[in-house]
């Protein structure tokens, strides 16, 4: 099998396919993680908004997911507390609050850190600065965060360790579908290349329909786009957890979280992006959205950007709001019945686990049997030892 992206579901398909016992080769045209998979907002969550457009399964999938990385991934991935402050202009009215984290915590299972609960008016002035003023209520409850990257790099390690091969820096050029397999062209060390796989996984991220592009014949397109999101690293950190605020004039939800030993990470926006993947940055109507927002909840706190950058996800074209788009990972293939090449558009961080597990089951129907060596289910991710990945 070939691989074509070392961002977090490249990597993930890498190790799913050397656990089931397939021989893998990745390409990747610069670093892991270099793009979108070391941009995100560094959370391993259900996605507690996605309730609100009945996104039930992905919600529930994604905190089984959660759970399994904190088991996986002790040193990478870390339980923390969210924190949702509701104000008397607050959208979503308490009881709306009450329903939605109650459903949450019955699709996590109620446990220790299933459970919801009303922080106490007397903590709320240790809350790292949060407005209190026409404060009504606070909600605190639990999901993770993670190091994006170094996780993304763990991951390839594990599959590293199974047998994965990684050409990396390698910039696919071209490939042909045949009845036998993919005969795909690539450029490494400067040299241009040629290998044959029985299938081809596109997990090329913001790249992907470019890539799909390039196959003969052409598999069929899809309507995504490329969506901006954009993170400010900010001085000091909140010390109490992360928090989940609501943008006054637009009522988007964004986050506030600690992020490395002493820096707050604010973020994120939602902009359509029609450019080379390559060249996004974040634009000043972006950053001054986001440091409005912070204000007018932490009126006290630093505003001085450090650090400023964003990434590309991809979402079904839709009319309206992006923030309402489905994040259902969608799996185009070639052909339904034998599939020699499967893309694989949208998807989040916290489910590649699972998204890579269906890509592999697509791919059946073309791989011969094989016998495997693991389960990703089981396989723990130790800190990586590679070369470090951009430290955004």
């Amino acid at each position: 099998m070939l691989v074509i992206g070392g961002g977090i579901h490249g990597v993930g398909v890498a190790q799913a396919a050397t656990a089931a016992g397939y021989d893998v080769v990745l390409l990747e045209q610069s670093r892991l993680a270099e793009g979108t998979s070391s941009r995100s907002s560094k959370l391993i969550h259900g996605g507690l908004r996605y309730l609100e457009t009945a996104q039930i399964s992905l919600v529930r999938e994604s905190l089984h997911e959660r759970e399994l990385l904190l088991k996986l991934a002790p040193d990478i991935v870390k339980r923390q507390k969210f924190f949702i402050p509701v104000y008397p202009q607050t959208s979503r009215r308490p009881w709306i609050m009450r329903l939605g984290l109650g459903l949450y915590a019955l699709l996590s299972g109620i446990g220790e850190y299933g459970r919801f609960h009303t922080l106490p008016r007397n903590e709320w002035g240790s809350l790292d600065g949060l407005k209190t003023k026409d404060l009504q209520t606070v909600f605190q409850y639990w999901d993770a965060q993670t190091d994006d990257a170094l996780l993304t790099r763990a991951v390839m390690q594990s599959a590293h360790q199974l047998g994965a091969r990684l050409i990396c820096p390698a910039r696919f050029l071209s490939a042909r579908i045949e009845p036998d397999g993919c005969l795909v062209s690539y450029r490494a060390d400067g040299e241009d290349s040629a290998c044959r796989s029985l299938t081809v996984v596109n997990a090329a991220g913001p790249w992907a329909r470019a890539v799909a592009r390039k196959f003969t014949p052409a598999p069929p397109d899809l309507a995504v786009d490329n969506v901006q999101g954009t993170h400010l690293e900010l001085p000091g950190k909140v010390e109490r957890g992360c928090y989940y605020i609501e943008v006054p004039h637009d009522k988007r939800a964004v986050f506030v979280m600690p992020w490395k030993d002493n820096y707050t990470l604010l973020g994120t926006t939602e902009r359509h992006y029609c450019g080379d993947p390559a060249a996004v940055v974040p634009t000043p109507e972006e950053k001054a959205y986001l440091l409005d927002a912070y204000r007018h909840y932490f009126p006290g706190r630093s505003v001085d950007v450090i650090d400023a950058w964003a990434g590309l996800r991809v979402l079904p074209s839709v009319r309206g709001s992006s923030f309402k788009r489905s994040r259902e990972t969608q799996l185009p293939v070639d052909n339904e019945a034998k599939p020699r090449l499967v893309s694989i558009f949208g998807g989040k961080l916290t489910g590649y686990r699972a998204t890579a597990e269906r890509v592999m089951t697509v791919l059946r129907r073309t791989l011969p049997p094989s016998r495997p060596v693991a389960a990703t289910s089981e396989l723990p991710l130790q800190l990586p030892i590679a070369p470090s990945s951009p430290a955004r």
